[in-house]
């Protein structure tokens, strides 16, 4: 009988349909479901195992970073998929945006306790912080009164008979206090800041794009046709749009990485570009440490000392600097890369997803310095909040071509709902 109604759950007469609705969610065109997997990048494969997960109908569903390898689009349908599932979702996410959407309580992980909240990101901060902030009040006022006790009985328990019965009361009191437990001092998560050194003024045009169009090859379409657009040191843009657009290849023309099939992109002939990539940890020496790393790249800084003061800005202290990089996690390596990026000294930062890996309090610090760098940046990036607080325009890549968004990230979240409830309704 269970497995009947098992089978009943899961819409086992409906699977074909609701496999395809959630491969579609999670950007799978009708074309990619029927291929094979061993055809698909490894990120596409985590949306494979993400489909998977979903498609089960869990009892608990458990995940780590679900939004890692999605773009906007995928992120906006996870979101309201995630946020009608009715049973139990636990979940660890650096998408502050996400979380709010999904999550109705908070577990914090601090010291090696777990402390539980009700509510969604936001009202996490907000509840986290008037305890804090009383839990300060709460400890200031007992050191107060231990310091007054303790120094009540030094100067009167040797005194007077009465003086020394009021010592002796007080004294009972302070061990009264101390067994039944101290207020502790809060102790504030280590806060990080990263860092781009000023790269010096070149004057406009930084980079032109002129008529360009561009394919991989003769028998496949066109990505871009005709581009036409300019790139200055006061550029703040965020690309979006679908997967598949264009938007990762559109960095890459930029950099040269890639060459236009048709037109031309002009450089200033002393610009400098950083590019941050998912795959630029691939390219660390893992035998190496992160200080030796740096060393060999860098020569021309001979002090161990001043590299590791460089190296400590991207919250890489200690151990960690000395350690070989294959021992470091996923979030320690994206911080050795933005190291590596940030000592070449560019004037234009782009940056390829680069929350990958990262938890809230890093992104919040990579924030910071990119409003304070005082080049330009492009920003490819599934992190709605990263966008909000970084980019002054959005830039839409669809349809071969590159259109200005005229309102902000928020409002262009909100169009993506309304197309993904639109085609959900289609399918």
């Amino acid at each position: 009988m269970e497995l009947y109604e098992r089978l009943e759950e899961l819409d086992a007469d409906k699977a074909e349909m609701r496999a395809s609705r959630i491969l579609n969610g999670l950007g799978f065109t009708t074309a990619m479901q029927k291929k094979k997997l061993k055809d698909f990048s490894g990120g596409w494969r985590m949306r494979v195992a993400l489909a998977r997960a979903l498609f089960l109908k869990p009892f608990m569903l458990l995940l780590d970073e679900p939004t890692n390898h999605l773009d906007l689009d995928a992120c906006v349908w996870l979101e309201e998929e995630l946020s009608q599932f009715k049973r139990i979702l636990v979940l660890i996410s650096h998408s502050q945006d996400f979380l709010n959407g999904v999550c109705t309580n908070i577990i914090h992980l601090h010291q090696r306790k777990l402390k539980y909240y009700t509510g969604n990101y936001d009202q996490y901060v907000k509840t986290r912080e008037e305890l804090e902030e009383n839990q300060m009040k709460r400890f200031n006022w007992e050191q107060d009164q231990i310091a007054h006790m303790k120094n009540y009985i030094a100067r009167f328990g040797h005194g007077s008979a009465k003086l020394a019965r009021q010592a002796q009361s007080k004294e009972k009191t302070l061990q009264k206090m101390v067994a039944s437990g101290l207020t502790e001092r809060v102790v504030n998560d280590k806060t990080l800041s990263f860092y781009f050194s000023p790269c010096g003024k070149i004057p406009p045009p930084v980079i032109m794009v002129q008529n360009v169009s561009f394919r991989y090859s003769e028998n496949t379409p066109h990505i871009y046709k005709n581009l036409e657009f300019g790139i200055d040191l006061d550029t703040r843009v965020a690309l979006v749009g679908p997967n598949g657009a264009g938007k990762s290849t559109l960095l890459k023309l930029l950099t040269g990485e890639l060459l236009p099939t048709d037109g031309m992109i002009r450089k200033h002939s002393h610009v400098k570009i950083g590019r941050y990539h998912q795959h630029l940890t691939e390219q660390l020496e893992l035998d190496l440490s992160p200080l030796e790393y740096m060393m060999k790249c860098y020569p021309e800084i001979k002090e161990k000392e001043e590299m590791r003061k460089i190296i400590g800005r991207y919250g890489l202290t200690g151990k960690q600097q000395v350690s070989p990089i294959r021992n470091l996690s996923d979030g320690q390596k994206c911080r050795v890369c933005f190291a590596w990026l940030a000592w070449q000294n560019p004037h234009m930062l782009f940056l390829d997803e680069p929350t990958n890996h990262l938890d809230i309090e890093t992104i919040d610090a990579l924030a910071e310095a990119i409003n304070d760098f005082e080049g330009g940046m492009m920003l490819v990036s599934h992190d709605f909040r990263l966008i909000q607080q970084v980019a002054q325009e959005i830039w839409v890549c669809e349809k071969q071509t590159i259109t200005k968004w005229s309102r902000d990230i928020l409002a262009y979240k909100e169009h993506l709902k309304s197309k993904i409830d639109k085609q959900m309704h289609d399918l």
